[in-house]
C-alpha cells in the first residue's frame, strides 16, 4: 500500500479520498444530475413555464401509477378535473376512478426554443390523452414541476455567476492584502469590516429595493447577480489574506523568492495550491448563501419577477396561512432550496476532508 501512495501526487490522493466518502460522492452525482436536467429543462419539462391547464388550475398533484386495471402493467395517471363545491364555493379535485391516462416516453407537446439555438416540440415525457401534474398546478393552471426546472436553473445560474464574481473579488483582494500588506491590506480590511457589521438582511433588501420596478427581467436579474456577487466576497476575502500571511515564512515560499520568482508566479504557484481546499469549500458555502439569499429576496417580492421563474418566484403566492392550508403544494419548489443546500454542503464536507493530509 505504501509503494503504490508514494507514487500518487497530492492531486490524485484527494480525487481517491474523495471517492471514498460515500455521501460526498453520492451528493455530486446527485447534483451534476439535478444541473443536467435543469439545463436541459425545456426537454425534460411536460409543459413550458407560462402553458395554461385552464380545466384544472389550483388542481392538485398526480400520482404516477404503475398499473392499469386487473393489474396491468403500465404507467399511467388518473383521469380527472377541478369543480366548485356547491356549499363552499371552494375548488375541489374530482378523481375518474373508471378512467386513466397512459404516460409516455419522448412526446410532442408545448414548442420550446433552448437558448435561442434551436426551436423543438419533443419532451421526455407527457400524456398526449390528457394532462399530468406532478406537482400541481397554480391558480392560474401552470404545471409547478415544469415552473421548478425551470426556475431550478435560474436559481443556480445566479448563484453560480454570483459565486465566480466573489471568487474573483476575494482572491484578488485578499491576496493583494496579504502579500503586500501596509496602507492596501489596512484600507481593504476597514472596508470588508464595514460591510460585515451590516446586518445580511437589511443590506440585501435595500440593495434589492433600489432596482427600479419598471427595469426589464434581463436586467433585475443581471442585477440581483452582481449585488448577491459583490456581498458575497468579503468572507473569502478575509479567509485568503489569513491563508497568505501564514504562509510568508514557509519554505517553499521563501524558496521561489530566494530564486527570483515575480509575485505573482509565487502566489499561483506556490501558495494558492496549498489551500485550494479550504477555497472549494467557502465556494461551496458561499453558493448555498447566495441561492438561499435570491430566493428569500424573490419571495419577498424584491428579487426576480414574472415573467422569470425562480424558486423564491415560485414560492411568492405561498406567503400567507391560508394558501398553505388550501394549496401546501405551492411549497414543494423550497424543497429544492433544501435539497442543494445540503448537497453542496456534503460536497463541501467531502472535499475539505479529502484534501487535509491527515486523511491519506
Amino acid at each position: 500500500m505504501t509503494l503504490v501512495t508514494t507514487h500518487l501526487s497530492r492531486r490524485q490522493l484527494a480525487v481517491r479520498a474523495f471517492r471514498q466518502n460515500r455521501l460526498a460522492r453520492v451528493s455530486l452525482w446527485a447534483l451534476v444530475v439535478l444541473i443536467l436536467v435543469s439545463v436541459f429543462a425545456e426537454f425534460f419539462a411536460p409543459y413550458t413555464p407560462q402553458e395554461r391547464n385552464r380545466t384544472y388550475s389550483d388542481g392538485t398533484p398526480m400520482a404516477v401509477l404503475l398499473f392499469y386495471d386487473n393489474f396491468v402493467p403500465g404507467l399511467n395517471v388518473r383521469a380527472r378535473v377541478n369543480e366548485r363545491d356547491p356549499v363552499t364555493l371552494r375548488r375541489v379535485t374530482k378523481v375518474d376512478e373508471t378512467e386513466r391516462w397512459g404516460l409516455r416516453f419522448f412526446v410532442r407537446g408545448g414548442t420550446y426554443s433552448w437558448f435561442g439555438l434551436f426551436q423543438s416540440d419533443l419532451h421526455f415525457f407527457g400524456v398526449p390523452d390528457g394532462y399530468i401534474h406532478l406537482f400541481g398546478t397554480d391558480r392560474l393552471g401552470r404545471d409547478i414541476f415544469s415552473r421548478t426546472l425551470y426556475a431550478f436553473r435560474t436559481s443556480l445560474s445566479i448563484g453560480a455567476v454570483s459565486v465566480l464574481v466573489a471568487f474573483v473579488l476575494g482572491i484578488a483582494i485578499g491576496g493583494l492584502a496579504g502579500y503586500l500588506r501596509g496602507l492596501f491590506d489596512t484600507v481593504s480590511m476597514r472596508v470588508i469590516e464595514f460591510l460585515q457589521s451590516i446586518p445580511t438582511l437589511p443590506l440585501w433588501l435595500t440593495a434589492a429595493a433600489a432596482v427600479p420596478r419598471d427595469w426589464t427581467a434581463m436586467q433585475t436579474y443581471l442585477t440581483m447577480t452582481v449585488i448577491l456577487a459583490l456581498i458575497g466576497w468579503t468572507t473569502l476575502a478575509r479567509r485568503v489574506r489569513s491563508r497568505i500571511i501564514a504562509m510568508h515564512g514557509d519554505e517553499h515560499v521563501l524558496a521561489a523568492r530566494l530564486s527570483g520568482a515575480r509575485p505573482g508566479k509565487v502566489f499561483r504557484r506556490h501558495m494558492l495550491p496549498a489551500f485550494t481546499g479550504y477555497l472549494i469549500v467557502d465556494l461551496t458555502l458561499a453558493f448555498s448563501t447566495i441561492v438561499i439569499a435570491e430566493t428569500s429576496l424573490s419571495f419577498l417580492g424584491l428579487g426576480l419577477r414574472e415573467p422569470v421563474v425562480s424558486l423564491g418566484v415560485l414560492l411568492l403566492p405561498a406567503q400567507s396561512i391560508a394558501a398553505i392550508i388550501l394549496t401546501p403544494w405551492y411549497m414543494i419548489p423550497g424543497l429544492f432550496v433544501v435539497l442543494v443546500v445540503l448537497l453542496l454542503n456534503f460536497i463541501g464536507d467531502g472535499v475539505r476532508d479529502a484534501m487535509d493530509p491527515q486523511s491519506y
